[in-house]
């Protein structure tokens, strides 16, 4: 085996993680280039390949899996820098996508916005009126051609979009899910009369019943599309040019990775691709060390972002939220927040009280203490004031911080409101905390888990500092730091773990009962589909793994529930388990007696996912432990403001043995983050080179 290796590129850092031929890993984290992210990736990969000895070009030949989440897709949308995109739709239907629901986007995130209209806007069109066109075509919802596609009419909307400049176009006719005959046949006009226009397609994007959502996927898509596909065939380019010949793969959303080529039609799948990779990552070391049922946590400079691993599985959502825009996207379900180490504090002198967020300082000019130009405190500064952070040891020494700048930043805001430089970092790091608690009780809690079944992991850059207080909040058995050091770079960790993955949907609304024998059909059907598929990227047989799902609701009800089928075919006398697996989910989320016993069923959308399985990392567990703490771990100790300052021991957390146990209060660092170990809590390193925090 080759190299394995996995790229994340985020706010503020991008990280390189390689996993060697013995199974060892090694990491490197350099500074995004907003600018030009590609150049922050080679970056990446160029440390990566000095860290091991290696010139770059060395390096990319002999890597065996190169895998890369990126945030491109995700930072084109925030700031608005998509392609000029046309829509052509069924005629009466081109105000679907400027109608939206009648929450306008916010849905249950800000219940004041949803229930007070006043306070509410529609966002900035992905696609303004005069850039739809409507032709005349319908298929009605059996599949059946009801109006014949009106050809030239879809010629002149073409011609006539092209000449209004647009750089992509979006195709959605109305249940074209059922029969998708009319958009590929409006495709290859595009492809024919505008062959340098981006075009795609909703039956490749989202074939599922919901057109609003259905036409959105389709228009973000297509605006995304000439950016990532320009990004990613530069990138493609540079690495065949170093030697690399086993083709990129870019993480996606749905918890895998997919060819580069497959990124590129498919843009709006690399979203929120960085984050899924590190529940990619827990969920394999989860399955190392017995842990079936994780909470998943990422505190990086600019956001904080949350899921949840239940026997094994990571939890899934089917419906996303971009910019008040709502799109189908299968997907494993993640909650973020603007909260990480760069966001920003404001004061409000008026009502005496802070805020922590949503905004964030980022790389550059980034927090008060990095010198680069920051004039507001971050969590950042909070964490230097109160003593976790050594400011001459900052990121392995890569970094100096200036404690008198945060010190300076912080009092000022402090004063405002009355509080010591002291109290006001601790109130801040107590802020971003309680937030933090809150959205991890949105993910667990509130869809019917009790945190005090899982394990807690907590990584990124940011996270293991505040680990302990929000964990504590929860009740969690432990916190877990994953692989020490490699705590910070763990999405690019997961990144290089993950094996390539492809979703396939078919929908079809179908009252039971439903004999087996049509059921098996479709998922036949998309099981072909996707064997053809990996057949032409090269994937064999040998490799491929499939499981399926069907999405259940009562009848009358609109929305469903995915169940796991636990066969690749149903037997004759599926429904009575289907029935029993579909109450069973549908109770854990709506409360014990929620579902209606011998109420008639409809399955409505069957989902495949298919895995081609790829070189995995080794963890081998060690055989043996030491409680001797070596003394080359022991650094010199510091004064740390917990309830009082105290002087607190510190630890270089890369020289600590396995079996090692400190007591808290201590700081146990790492070249790339630090791990604040309270007061009253116990850090042990278990037999897989993981940071254990559990509590008295």
């Amino acid at each position: 085996m080759s190299f394995l290796v996995g790229i994340d590129i985020g706010g503020t850092f991008t990280d390189c993680a390689i996993v060697d031929r013995k199974g060892r890993l090694s990491t490197t984290k350099v500074p995004s280039t907003p600018a030009d992210f590609s150049r922050g990736m080679m970056d990446a990969l160029d440390a990566g390949a000095r860290s091991l000895g290696l010139s770059l070009d060395a390096f990319c030949k002999d890597i065996g899996f190169l895998s890369h989440g990126t945030t491109v897709g995700t930072n084109t949308i925030i700031q608005k820098k998509g392609a000029r995109v046309g829509l052509i739709t069924t005629r009466g239907h081109e105000d679907a996508i400027h109608i939206m629901r009648g929450s306008r986007g916010y849905s249950g995130r800000d219940i004041r916005k949803v229930v007070h209209f006043p306070e509410t806007s529609k966002p900035v069109p992905i696609v303004p009126k005069r850039l739809i066109r409507g032709i005349s075509e319908r298929v009605d919802c059996f599949g059946e051609v009801v109006v014949e596609l009106n050809e030239p009419e879809a010629q002149r909307a073409i011609r006539e979009l092209v000449a209004e400049g647009v750089q992509a176009i979006a195709i959605c006719f109305l249940w074209s899910f059922r029969n998708p005959a009319h958009e590929l046949k409006v495709k290859a006009l595009v492809e024919k009369l505008a062959p340098g226009v981006f075009v795609t397609c909703s039956v490749d994007i989202a074939p599922k019943w919901g057109e609003y959502e259905r036409v959105t996927a389709t228009a973000l898509n297509a605006y995304l599309g000439p950016v990532m596909t320009g990004y990613l065939e530069r990138l493609d380019r540079t690495l065949t040019g170093l030697g690399y010949v086993h083709g990129l793969q870019i993480a996606q959303c749905g918890g895998g990775t997919v060819p580069v080529a497959r990124a590129g039609e498919a843009p709006l799948l690399t979203l929120d691709s960085g984050p899924v990779s590190g529940v990619t990552a827990s969920m394999f070391l989860g399955a190392a060390m017995g842990e079936p049922n994780i909470i998943t946590t990422d505190m990086g400079g600019t956001s904080f972002d949350v899921s949840i691993i239940y026997g094994g599985k990571p939890a899934y959502s089917f419906i996303s939220n971009t910019g008040q825009y709502e799109y189908f996207l299968p997907k494993v379900d993640l909650q973020a927040i603007g909260a990480g180490g760069g966001s920003l504090v404001r004061v409000h002198a008026e009502t005496r009280t802070m805020t922590v967020g949503p905004d964030s300082a980022g790389a550059f000019p980034g927090p008060v203490c990095y010198s680069r130009g920051g004039t507001v405190p971050t969590v950042t500064d909070a964490q230097l004031v109160l003593g976790y952070l050594d400011p001459e040891n900052f990121a392995g020494g890569r970094m100096k911080l200036d404690r008198e700048a945060a010190f300076s930043a912080i009092k000022e805001v402090g004063e405002k409101i009355g509080m010591t430089p002291a109290q006001c970092a601790a109130g801040i790091c107590r802020i971003v905390e309680l937030q933090m608690a809150d959205v991890i009780r949105k993910v667990t809690v509130e869809k019917g888990f009790d945190p005090r079944e899982f394990v807690l992991f907590a990584f990124g850059g940011a996270g293991p500092a505040h680990a302990g207080v929000f964990a504590q909040e929860l009740g969690v058995r432990k916190i877990v730091i994953p692989q020490g050091k490699a705590a910070s770079t763990w999405c690019a960790f997961g990144a290089a773990a993950a094996d390539v993955l492809h979703i396939f949907e078919h929908t079809e609304i179908m009252p039971t009962p439903v004999p087996a024998e049509r059921v098996n059909r479709i998922l036949g059907k998309i099981q072909a589909d996707a064997e053809k598929l990996m057949a032409s990227e090269g994937i064999a047989a040998s490799r491929q793994r499939f499981e399926f799902s069907i999405d259940v609701r009562h009848k009358g009800q609109i929305n469903e529930v995915e169940v796991l089928l636990p066969y690749g075919r149903v037997p004759s006398s599926y429904e009575r388990q289907l029935r029993k697996l579909f109450t069973e989910r549908y109770e854990k989320l709506y409360g014990r007696g929620s579902a209606l016993a011998g109420a008639q069923l409809e399955l409505v959308v069957f989902r495949l996912r298919a895995r081609a399985l790829t070189p995995r990392p080794k963890l081998v567990k060690a055989k043996g432990g030491t409680k001797a703490i070596p003394r080359e771990a022991v650094r010199k100790p510091r004064p740390i403001q917990w309830t009082r300052p105290r002087k607190t021991p510190v630890y270089d957390g890369e020289r600590l043995a396995i079996g090692n146990r400190i007591q808290g209060p201590a700081i146990v660092e790492t070249s790339d983050t630090t791990v604040v170990v309270h007061p009253g809590r116990t850090l042990a390193v278990d037999s897989l080179g993981n940071f254990e925090i559990t509590f008295k």
